[in-house]
């Protein structure tokens, strides 16, 4: 079987030492190839001439945004069922795709688990989504004061509110607004020398929560087929697995009833206040989570959806803050990719 290793050096967990020793565990039952990503976008050409040059299995070593690059690659031109199958070793700060997969949060382990399942055949295929966005601008990113910023994305919203980006896949999460500001400021301390921790999304949430202006004003809009528009929102998360993400080893599960075998659920918040709040997070933190109240909006099992916004709002796919947007389409796609189960 030919198989190629994608290893993110950059990546959280990801060390030199792993790598070898993870490379050497495959390289016994695997005719192997090993590259590492060295710029943004480099996992998805990797994904790509896997997918071109019928590469029986890729294996994708590093955080969700490594898995995501190399999915968006392999899916280029479409679902197949002469894809390579994927499989991933866990190594960035909380590798959701991986874990909702079973594997070990262990590397080493994770990878046993894989060559195990390899022998005995296990694979499964799995559903994914696809986002497009309009109204679309880098601008928050690009390290300008926040007024400055905020004037660049309303320029570039403006200019580009009837063109919508090519479909980006996902493979557990896409959102807009709060939680994309949120992964925006997570990257900026990271890109000034922080390290990803659970600590520091914490910090960076509590402080956009209270001093933000998406929370403070909603802009959003959420259009679902044979409902009503549910207005003045500030977050909309689209999950395709349970749960959304993990603080730690503790699971944060807004949308409890997503899942592979199911459509996309989606959860989003209305206005609301610190105390309201607090407790919306309790609940998606609780050991049986429930999330409900005033200005909570749970949907399960959907096959697409819209949001619309007033102004730029953040978005981001997997993790991954792609600018702002003022328009989103989101699309599930059943049965889309094999993996190792």
């Amino acid at each position: 079987m030919r198989a190629l290793v994608v290893v993110n050096p950059a990546a959280t967990t990801t060390t030199a030492k792993m790598r070898d020793v993870l490379v050497g565990a495959l390289a016994s039952e695997l005719k192997l190839d090993v590259a590492e990503t060295t710029h943004r976008g480099h996992g998805k050409e990797l994904g790509a001439q896997a997918a071109a040059e019928g590469i029986d299995l890729v294996v994708s070593v590093g955080g969700d945004g490594t898995v995501n690059e190399v999915v968006n690659g392999m899916l280029e031109n479409g679902p197949s069922p002469h894809l390579p199958t994927l499989a991933v070793v866990p190594g960035g700060s909380t590798n959701v795709f991986s874990r909702a997969l079973g594997r070990s949060r262990d590397p080493v382990e994770a990878t046993a688990e894989i060559l195990e399942s390899l022998r005995a055949g296990r694979t499964r295929l799995v559903s994914l989504g696809t986002a497009s966005a309009s109204g679309c601008s880098a601008a928050p990113v690009s390290g300008a004061a926040p007024p400055v910023a905020a004037a660049r994305a309303d320029a570039d919203a403006d200019a580009h509110a009837t063109d919508w980006t090519p479909p980006r896949w996902f493979v557990f999460a896409a959102g807009l607004g709060f939680d994309a500001e949120v992964i925006a400021r997570v990257e900026a301390r990271r890109a000034a020398g922080r390290r990803s921790t659970g600590p520091l999304y914490v910090r960076e949430a509590t402080t956009e929560f209270l001093l933000g202006r998406v929370r403070r004003r909603p802009a959003m809009t959420l259009h679902l087929p044979g409902e009503p528009a549910l207005e003045e929102l500030f977050l909309c998360l689209v999950s395709n697995v349970s749960p959304w993400t993990y603080l730690g080893a503790r699971p944060v599960n807004p949308s409890p009833e997503a899942s592979f075998d199911a459509g996309l659920d989606v959860f989003a918040l209305g206005r609301m206040g610190p105390v309201r709040m607090l407790h919306t997070l309790r609940q998606a933190l609780a050991r049986e989570p429930l999330p409900r109240g005033r200005g909570v909006h749970r949907r399960h099992d959907l096959e697409e959806l819209s949001l619309s916004a007033g102004r730029p709002q953040g978005w981001q796919v997997d993790g991954d803050h792609l600018g702002t947007a003022t328009g989103l389409r989101v699309r599930h796609v059943p049965a889309a990719l094999r993996v190792i189960a």
